[in-house]
């Protein structure tokens, strides 16, 4: 796992340690010793933590004017155990929410495990950016994941299906991200309503 980095080639357009407006402004990783692990496998110094143990991530891009966040993630998502989403919730999505993001892109690629529990903050969050007219969308999660994520009812706060599976995001630049996404959410929209 220590060889799993977070997703670098955005960098050139986005630096979260460098966005006064980012809950990672001046978050210093270190590139040459190891700071976090997950159970007793080192990982990568860029992934910054946010409050669990299990579960890191790095914001790889942000667009105030688009109102859009992509966020990677990397370890186990244990809401039973570790209430990671409250952590990010409260810890992250909050303060990139008070600066007008109100779509999120939570790339699960590096996501090896998910145990759900209530779905409070699933809901809270999904009411106060559909105010905004925002989303939540789930990209590459596994199926045991996903299948975790039904049976805990996140379907209805959180957009994942076959079509968010095997995207191949990283040769997408940020904005065509953003338009495939909206387009599989359009797409989907319709055909619930037709």
């Amino acid at each position: 796992m220590n060889d799993i980095q977070p997703y670098f080639k955005w960098r050139e357009k986005y630096i979260a340690s460098e966005d006064p407006k980012s809950p990672f402004y001046n978050v210093v990783n270190n590139e040459f010793q190891y700071t976090y692990k997950i159970y007793n496998y080192w990982i990568h110094p860029q992934w910054n933590y946010f409050g669990s143990d299990t579960l890191y991530l790095k914001v790889l891009y942000t667009d105030y004017d688009k109102k859009y966040a992509i966020i990677e993630f990397i370890g186990e998502w244990n809401d039973c155990l570790h209430n990671d989403i409250m952590h990010l919730k409260r810890e992250v999505i909050e303060a990139i929410m008070k600066e007008d993001i109100s779509k999120f892109v939570l790339i699960c690629d590096n996501v090896l495990n998910f145990h759900g529990s209530d779905d409070s903050y699933y809901e809270e969050w999904r009411e106060e950016v559909s105010e905004e007219g925002g989303w939540i969308c789930v990209l590459n999660a596994r199926k045991h994941i996903r299948d975790e994520m039904q049976n805990t009812g996140l379907q209805h706060y959180l957009y994942f299906d076959d079509a968010t599976d095997d995207i191949i995001w990283q040769s997408k630049t940020p904005e065509q991200l953003l338009l495939l996404i909206e387009d599989l959410m359009n797409r989907q929209t319709k055909q619930l309503y037709y």
